[in-house]
């Protein structure tokens, strides 16, 4: 009701917003928006970039050049609070249970059975200082052990199965659905779920960051944005416990998303997503450190 109230806007009225995205299938509720006009109705063009990691582009936000990240809750981001950058987190995009896996080598399976035998093994995340680096942090500690005594490679989600087929890598930390893929491909064996190691729960572990000098140049442009962000999100959400648009999100996701096989998505989990963007911050801030 809102969307038909806004009326239709016209070309000259047109302002960008400019998303980067980091590659998952929760990107989805963006191209929902984008597809069926919600945003349009408001007189905002929507454009997404496609990202391999958050943890590299805070720069680009903080100067405007990306009014929008979506992605991990990286080191960048609180340094870039902390150093006052125009930054601030606006609303969850993954939440637990997260369904990473910390997966191992398949030729590796009986030879790497405890967290300790992981010492300098060759480890993928997707970038430095990421949330999925924070994971294999908090997994390391509990055999005694950091980031320091392992190798770190840094390797997009997509190409981590490449990597193990091919012995660059011996394990790494794998969002879904990729995690999945590479177990049923018996390329590799899950050996740890951070789920089990990463506190405080509920975790969001990825979320919707904007930069605020934009959001406050324009408060009502920014308002009506989220309400038709949100409604993408909770499409999303209806689609995820597998409601009567489910199948109208898997080809959306197909035809404008990074992922472009239907039954992969369809097949493997999807992230976790708060249908009002919530998230658990009643925490202390050392739990995070």
């Amino acid at each position: 009701c809102a969307a038909a109230l806004a009326g239709p806007a016209s070309a000259q009225q047109m302002t960008t917003v400019k998303i980067g995205a980091v590659r998952s299938v929760a990107s989805v509720s963006v191209y929902t928006g984008i597809d069926l006009g919600w945003y349009k109705a408001y007189g905002i063009n929507v454009e997404v970039e496609d990202l391999d990691a958050s943890a590299n582009v805070i720069s680009l936000l903080a100067t405007n050049r990306l009014q929008i990240v979506e992605g991990g809750i990286s080191a960048g981001f609180f340094n870039g609070v902390e150093q006052k950058l125009p930054i601030i987190i606006a609303a969850d995009r993954t939440s637990s249970p997260l369904s990473h896996k910390l997966i191992v080598r398949q030729d590796l399976e009986g030879k790497v059975k405890q967290v300790s035998d992981l010492k300098g093994m060759r480890i993928a995340s997707n970038a430095n200082a990421s949330v999925t680096s924070y994971e294999v942090g908090k997994i390391l500690e509990t055999g005694g052990l950091n980031l320091g005594q392992i190798d770190l490679k840094i390797i997009a989600f997509p190409l981590m199965g490449a990597a193990f087929k091919n012995g660059a890598i011996d394990a790494a930390l794998v969002i879904q659905p990729w995690a999945s893929q590479i177990r049923d491909e018996k390329i590799g064996f899950t050996f740890a779920d951070p789920d089990e190691y990463a506190n405080p729960r509920p975790l969001t572990i990825a979320a919707t960051i904007i930069n605020t000098d934009w959001a406050k140049k324009d408060p009502d442009l920014t308002k009506k944005f989220f309400v038709a962000y949100m409604r993408g999100v909770r499409d999303f959400c209806l689609a995820y416990h597998r409601g009567p648009n489910r199948q109208e999100v898997v080809d959306r996701a197909a035809r404008m998303g990074p992922i472009k096989d239907k039954g992969f998505i369809e097949k493997y989990p999807w992230p976790v997503r708060n249908m009002s963007g919530q998230m658990n911050v009643n925490v202390e801030a050392g739990q995070f450190l």
